[in-house]
């Protein structure tokens, strides 16, 4: 598009400021420099369930990207990871990134891919990373369905950062407030139960290191890429591995991911 129809979506961006209408505005004027199928924009916060600040999936289309996975599985999305990561790991700069540049070395033929991520049908995703505050973040997140983003679009898309980075610190500036009110109880997503179970995962058959190596499993890292973070040979993660599945009484990464999902949601 021209660059006047650029400015004139600048214009009603910051018109917009405070409104219900600014996450569409802000949609509008990323389209108005790269074409693409969805926007959803997370807001997270540590452990607590990420909040829906906005979206313009279709109905049918909702209940995949946001409730099925506001309800277990975002604790393996490369996204909420790297916008959660602590400090200690050290933090991933603020910026756009593509998805597959943050996932784990299997992510693709991981079981969260194949089980959850692949029934989005999409071609690529990218998200813009905003830090609101010290304790809470906001991913903004563009998907295509058809075609990865062009070498060409994402360097437009970095040239808009400072416009999304203003623009988003200050429309969402209580962020950090909405998580302190919904970890209190009050109305809202946040789910520290959730944390505490994938944690707990394997519980009473599990060792403490066999529940690691169930989580690095379930977040899409091979063998090779666990003995890395956990310092360990890869062999002895594949003898960790071959425990699990027996333990668990499992035979596929399929049934530990099927598993996960039934410990995340039991009793809730």
């Amino acid at each position: 598009m021209s660059i006047e129809v650029q400015f004139e979506q600048i214009g009603r961006l910051i018109a917009a400021e405070g409104t219900g209408e600014f996450p569409q505005r802000l949609a509008d004027f990323l389209r108005s420099i790269a074409v693409y199928d969805f926007t959803v924009i997370f807001g997270y916060s540590g452990t607590a369930r990420p909040l829906d600040l906005y979206d313009d999936f279709p109905g049918s289309k909702r209940a995949i990207f946001v409730t099925d996975y506001q309800a277990g599985p975002y604790l393996l999305d490369p996204f909420y990871l790297a916008a959660t990561r602590p400090l200690a790991m050290g933090p991933v700069a603020d910026g756009l990134y593509r998805l597959r540049d943050l996932a784990p070395d299997r992510f693709y033929q991981g079981e969260y891919f194949r089980s959850y991520y692949a029934r989005t049908g999409l071609a690529e995703e990218i998200g813009f990373f905003v830090e609101i505050g010290r304790h809470a973040r906001i991913v903004l997140s563009l998907m295509r369905a058809d075609k990865v983003f062009s070498t060409r679009e994402l360097a437009t898309l970095r040239k808009a950062w400072p416009v999304v980075e203003a623009a988003v610190q200050r429309h969402w500036k209580d962020l950090p407030g909405r998580f302190k009110t919904t970890e209190l109880g009050a109305a809202g997503t946040a789910d520290p139960q959730i944390e505490r179970r994938f944690q707990r995962f394997g519980e009473g058959l599990l060792t403490p290191r066999e529940r690691e190596i169930s989580e690095y499993t379930l977040k899409g890292y091979s063998a090779e890429g666990i003995s890395q973070i956990l310092g360990i040979s890869s062999g002895t993660v594949r003898i960790h591995r071959r425990n699990i599945y027996t333990k668990l009484g499992i035979g596929s990464q399929g049934e530990l991911f099927a598993r996960f999902i039934d410990t995340l949601t039991k009793d809730r």
